[in-house]
């Protein structure tokens, strides 16, 4: 038996086929008819069960506190069968195949401490739900791209332009479906307020704001934490877990979440929430296919109030603490004919008038009809993995709302403000903002 922690090189020979493949040959060849006469009614798709031809076959890499949420997420859907777990930490690989096998009655979860070793192995994989840290989220989904595997990955999907612009450049390449973790553009408050703010029913609307993280900062640090004695590689693969970041002596902090606030590992308080709320602003204001082209500095240590411009002269607005909503990742919509905000935790918008929240169930069941995509996050990515269409949160959604994550955060490190070009994915004439459009990436963790 191969060692599942151990790094192999794919054969040459012609890949298995995936479950799915398999028993859709199987029927069309006539090859069923070997199989025992007697089949259970849950192999045939009865009682309510999913058939293995329409079964979703995932894995997943790097799945902690958040990961296990959406893992649980995804395994409660009928039809995704979770068959695998790869994670640097052997607690976490153990915990999750526990969590696997508890759910289906079996022992069959597989664990993998290598993510080469898994996507280069697994061909039986539809795919893959990554949850690591920042650092890893786009080279991982790129490397599982490659491998001919859909992705789900969790927020702030990229640490800098140049790998936004690399997603979506797999992605198109390999024709993967992707979905980023930006669940909120599926529920269906914040769902009704985009819809509003697109259709007029706000007048002109000329003014978004969007929540950042009201913990650490935009100026991160760039020093180190002390130096601790090394785990085993099959406790924690410290030379995976920074992957392509610059090497640090390891210190468990960082294992524990330590590597917030850290330049290295993170995308600054702005990143942390704007990942979600920047998408949320720019659907409202028809921008998804673009970003702001001018960054005004404002000097706190967050970004709290740098106002943003699109090219068309609306302006979106970057705002800490509670000014605007109640609760978290909140966004608010300013038109000439009245405004509306909304939050997590709200059971319907705040609005300038009561008027405007009368036909709120209409506008989503009329969103969710003409768009095909449904109020839940993990089902469009689903039903996209089946129909091929493109997710709510595409790569292009993705980039172009992490591109303004970045701006607003390059704004905020040069103390200026700074004018980016959306279209070419840089700043016209600014070599010292050009610098940071990418990062080195440490072998062998490369693109």
């Amino acid at each position: 038996m191969m060692d599942e922690t151990t790094p192999t090189t794919p054969p040459a020979a012609r890949p298995q086929p995936t479950r799915r493949q398999f028993f859709g040959t199987a029927f069309r060849t006539g090859a069923a008819l070997a199989m025992p006469s007697i089949i259970p009614a849950s192999a045939l798709g009865r009682d309510g069960a999913t058939a293995p031809s329409e079964r979703i076959v995932l894995g997943a890499i790097g799945i902690g506190n958040r990961g296990t949420s959406d893992l649980r997420w995804m395994m409660g859907q009928k039809d995704v069968q979770f068959v695998a777990i790869c994670d640097i930490r052997k607690s976490r690989r153990e915990a999750v195949k526990k969590m696997a096998d508890t759910k289906y009655g079996n022992s069959d979860c597989a664990m993998h401490r290598d993510m080469r070793e898994f996507l280069a192995t697994r061909s039986d994989l539809d795919a893959v739900l990554i949850a690591t840290g920042d650092r890893w989220h786009a080279l991982a989904s790129i490397l599982a791209m490659r491998a001919g595997k859909d992705v789900y990955t969790e927020k702030p999907s990229c640490m800098t332009i140049a790998e936004g612009q690399a997603v979506v450049e797999t992605a198109r390449r390999y024709g993967r479906v992707y979905q980023t973790g930006t669940q909120r553009l599926s529920v269906a408050n914040f769902v009704f307020c985009i819809e509003m703010a697109k259709s007029g029913r706000l007048g002109n609307v000329h003014t978004a704001y969007a929540h950042i993280a009201p913990w650490n900062a935009a100026i991160m640090s760039h020093e180190w934490k002390e130096a601790q004695p090394e785990p085993s590689k099959d406790e924690v693969d410290w030379d995976a877990w920074l992957g392509p970041c610059p090497w640090r002596p390891y210190n468990k902090s960082y294992v524990k979440g330590g590597w917030r606030n850290q330049y290295d590992f993170h995308t600054s308080c702005i990143g942390e929430w704007g990942s979600h709320t920047f998408a949320q602003a720019q659907a409202g204001l028809n921008a998804l296919d673009t970003s702001p082209v001018a960054y005004g500095y404002v000097d706190n240590n967050s970004g709290d109030g740098m106002v943003t411009t699109f090219a068309n002269g609306t302006r979106m607005i970057l705002s800490r603490g509670k000014k605007y909503w109640r609760g978290s990742c909140g966004m608010r919509f300013d038109g000439s004919e009245g405004w509306l905000a909304t939050a997590d935790g709200y059971s319907k918008p705040d609005a300038s008038s009561p008027a405007l929240l009368a036909d709120f169930s209409k506008v989503v069941r009329d969103y969710t009809a003409r768009t095909r995509h449904p109020t839940d996050h993990v089902r469009d990515f689903l039903d996209c993995v089946k129909s091929r269409r493109l997710t709510v949160a595409n790569p292009e959604v993705m980039h172009n709302s992490m591109a303004t994550v970045h701006a607003a955060n390059i704004c905020m490190w040069l103390k200026r403000d700074v004018t980016y070009d959306p279209v070419k994915a840089e700043f016209p004439g600014d070599p010292e903002a050009n610098s940071y459009r990418s990062r080195a990436m440490r072998e062998p963790w490369i693109i």
